[in-house]
């Protein structure tokens, strides 16, 4: 996909700079030797009051916080627990089910679906652009009103689904080209398509029309659409509706894509799980930053008080060290 390769261009520069900027933050970021994984359970403070001039993110640390991210997502399968290696093992049985069961009959129920239903065939060309380009107006869109009505939780929330995006959208694209796998759009008419995996170097750029593509597995569109909704849900699950509308409007991309002839479902479904985990990694790694950035506010600062003291009030200020 060319906006995930643009994004990659971001995330080439965004490395060195965090180790050349970095300091003891980003030790302290590296949850891979904490006993709770960086995807899994955390407490976070999600209050608006939370969002604050403490812990609001600026050039150095927005790129702290994403190299940060992109260590940990990368090299996740190295520090896995029993239970992540289960639920991948639960993860992958089900997906080769549906690639071997359910990928062919899908995609054929999908295109006759598509061809005889105008509206669905309208509304779902629409709806997959919100995946790609569209989902970056969104996000501009969103932090321009966090800005203008100086709401901090809106603006981080919308860096940190940035922040999310690029991660997502670098493991995804590492994953297409290792995978190497036939779109639907890839066979041409008349013969039928299958899903195959041709592994590294293989020659899937080019569709049947002749149009260029790239690998098809996992979906891009699925991974960077889930990976902002769930940076959404997480930072505000105090208000169902949000994590509603965030996850069907990902749902809705990731059945365009199906819709739209670009998937098979197996890309769908591991595109969903690579976006949900990296949303997750990201949210927790920032809620981690705040939690350090209001501890070294809280030991070193200076506050005052009265006393009252022999019928009479006595000023005087304490100095909190680090």
């Amino acid at each position: 996909m060319i906006f995930v390769k643009k994004w990659l261009l971001i995330v080439m520069f965004s490395l060195p700079l965090a180790t050349f900027a970095q300091d003891t933050l980003i030790n302290k970021l590296d949850s891979l030797t904490r006993k709770k994984d960086s995807a899994g359970k955390q407490i976070n403070n999600i209050n608006p009051a939370a969002y604050n001039n403490t812990t609001e993110l600026d050039f150095k640390s927005y790129f702290i916080l994403l190299g940060s991210s992109l260590k940990q997502e990368f090299t996740k399968p190295f520090h896995m627990t029993k239970k992540d290696w289960r639920n991948f093992g639960i993860f992958t049985g089900g997906a080769a089910a549906v690639y071997f069961f359910g990928d062919k009959p899908i995609q054929q129920a999908a295109l006759r679906l598509r061809n005889r239903n105008t509206a669905i065939n309208n509304v779902s060309k629409y709806v997959t652009n919100f995946g790609g380009l569209y989902e970056g107006y969104t996000l501009v869109g969103l932090a321009s009103y966090g800005l203008i009505f100086k709401n901090k939780k809106i603006v981080t929330t919308t860096l940190l689904a940035t922040q999310s995006y690029i991660t997502a959208g670098a493991l995804e694209s590492v994953l297409k080209y290792l995978t190497g796998e036939t779109r639907p759009s890839y066979y041409p008419a008349g013969v039928e398509a299958k899903p195959r995996f041709l592994g590294p170097f293989s020659k899937t750029s080019k569709s049947a029309s002749g149009k260029n593509e790239y690998s098809s597995f996992p979906s891009g569109h699925t991974t960077v659409a889930f990976a902002a909704a769930t940076v959404f849900a997480s930072e505000y699950r105090d208000k169902p509706v949000v994590p509603i509308i965030a996850y069907s409007a990902a749902t809705l991309i990731g059945v365009s894509r199906i819709t739209e002839n670009k998937h098979w479902a197996t890309d769908v479904l591991a595109g969903a799980a690579v976006g949900f985990l990296s949303g997750k990694q990201v949210v927790n790694n920032y809620h981690r930053y705040a939690k350090i950035k209001t501890s070294e506010k809280k030991k070193n600062s200076v506050s005052f008080m009265l006393h009252f003291n022999y019928d009479h009030l006595e000023p005087g200020l304490v100095y909190h060290f680090r």
